[in-house]
């Protein structure tokens, strides 16, 4: 049996006799007599011993349950423990609110309140010490290694550093570096003229794996711990597509030091090789981000309707044209939406150098209160309400903006790697496209750093700037009066 499989087999197993054991001890006599005399609020509990057909049901329940809220953490990915434990926790407490949820409405299932509360403060311990006990770890004496790319140069500078044991490469669709080294085959089935001399000598002793389409069954096949990435463009969508296969098995993600820069490597001090320094969120952390953005947008969309109302006239009777305002932006992964705001601006009077909002005469006079309230971004709830934006993510930026941003900042395209929001690092530090390293310093932190709470903890933020921005704006008005 291969180690992952091995991983799945012992943790599912495992964590499924914890709970069993946790529901049992906080049944037993001795126990509910504990809590139900030392325990605030539940000392007005009688003790409450389940047994026999009951017991046993209640206690296929809970297993299962956790076993399926618990489910993420039986895939033997690279975790810090710090990580481990957080995630089995909340876990954990997601379980126990469904086991809540599930008595509250059928008693045939339902777990007495003070044995709910013991089992679930036993599990958010003894779950965390079992998954960190379990903790994958590739043995460094025994490390098992693809390459994953078709650059020659980084292959090569990666087999001189490396100590593991490189079972061969995989390439990306297209590449020249496929097939057997007699004669590079291209994908068509044909051999290029390439001298075998300019080969590095490294790389034709490797073995091709095949290409990226058969990832997922190298890696289960030949029990890989690392994958390290050579591939000529970190722009292209195969990028995140190794990374996320890698990571749903476990792998971890190197990469030479001189070929890689800091927004997706761990680049510190020591190796040549470096690590990836980039998690894809697992489905749940997706779900909430989603259920988030519907929530946020649906809400804000009713309670913005009177004010929405009041816009519209305004615009039509400050200038005329349209009331809304429609560009095309640059979406996840270099494609591209249309978004809609409030206009602003006189019409067909945009220009695709960046210009700060003091220096811009095209703006109306309507136009400069709601950029000073954000409100001209109402209409974009819209974008998010059907999926193509996001609350919390990097400014998508107009397409014909993005040639020019790109010439000042050599990795501008690396914010394509996640979907567009409204606000971001960049907006809450008040940092604009008229600053596109910084803009791009703030929007790569959140690539490396994205997580659900951190997107709520920037929404706050950027409602608490709002608020001031309005109190100020009231402000203004006052001392012009």
């Amino acid at each position: 049996m291969q180690s992952g499989s091995r991983y799945r087999v012992i943790s599912f197993f495992g964590t499924g006799v914890l709970v069993a054991f946790a529901v049992y001890a906080a049944n037993l006599e001795a126990t509910q007599s504990l809590i139900t005399t030392l325990v605030p609020l539940f000392n007005r509990l009688s003790p409450t011993i389940l047994a026999g057909r009951q017991l046993t049901i209640v206690v296929a329940v809970t297993v299962l349950l956790l076993l399926g809220t618990l489910l993420p953490l039986f895939k033997p990915r690279p975790r810090r423990l710090l990580d481990i434990i957080l995630l089995s926790q909340q876990r954990v407490l997601v379980g126990g609110l469904a086991l809540a949820t599930i008595g509250y409405f059928d008693y045939s299932y339902r777990l007495p309140r003070p044995t709910l509360v013991l089992t679930i403060c036993l599990l958010l311990a003894l779950i965390p010490l079992w998954f960190v006990f379990i903790r994958r770890a590739p043995n460094e004496s025994e490390e098992r290694a693809i390459i994953i790319g078709d650059d020659y140069e980084q292959i090569d500078a990666i087999l001189a550093e490396t100590d593991a044991t490189i079972v061969g490469y995989v390439s990306p669709p297209g590449s020249a570096a496929q097939g057997e080294h007699t004669g590079l085959l291209m994908t068509d089935g044909g051999q290029t003229t390439a001298d075998r001399e300019q080969i590095p000598p490294r790389f034709q002793k490797l073995t091709h794996l095949g290409g990226l389409s058969r990832l997922d069954n190298v890696l289960i096949k030949f029990d890989i711990d690392t994958a390290y990435l050579a591939l000529s463009a970190t722009d292209r969508g195969e990028f995140f597509g190794t990374l996320k296969a890698c990571h749903e098995h476990g792998v971890a993600t190197k990469a030479h030091r001189s070929h890689v820069d800091s927004v997706l490597f761990d680049a510190g001090k020591g190796s040549q090789i470096v690590n990836v320094d980039l998690k894809p969120w697992d489905w749940q952390e997706y779900l909430f981000k989603r259920l988030f953005d519907i929530t946020f947008a649906g809400v804000a969309l009713l309670l913005t309707a009177p004010l929405i109302a009041l816009i519209t006239v305004a615009i039509k009777l400050d200038s005329r044209g349209p009331v809304l305002y429609s560009q095309d932006r640059t979406a996840e992964l270099g494609g591209t939406f249309q978004i809609y705001k409030f206009r602003s601006m006189l019409p067909k009077s945009e220009d695709s150098t960046p210009v700060n909002d003091e220096q811009n005469t095209r703006i109306t006079r309507v136009g400069r209160v709601l950029r000073r309230t954000h409100l001209d971004e109402i209409p974009q709830l819209w974008s998010i309400l059907t999926g193509q934006m996001s609350v919390v993510g990097p400014r998508a930026a107009w397409v014909d903006e993005e040639p020019l941003l790109e010439a000042e900042t050599d990795m501008w395209r690396k914010r394509w790697f996640v979907k567009p929001g409204l606000t971001g690092l960049a907006q809450i530090n008040q940092v604009s496209s008229t600053q596109p390293a910084e803009k791009l310093r703030y929007d790569l932190a959140y690539i490396r750093r994205q997580s659900f709470w951190l997107d709520v903890k920037i929404v706050i933020r950027q409602l608490w700037l709002v608020v001031l921005d309005v109190i100020e704006l009231m402000r203004t008005s006052k001392s012009d009066e």
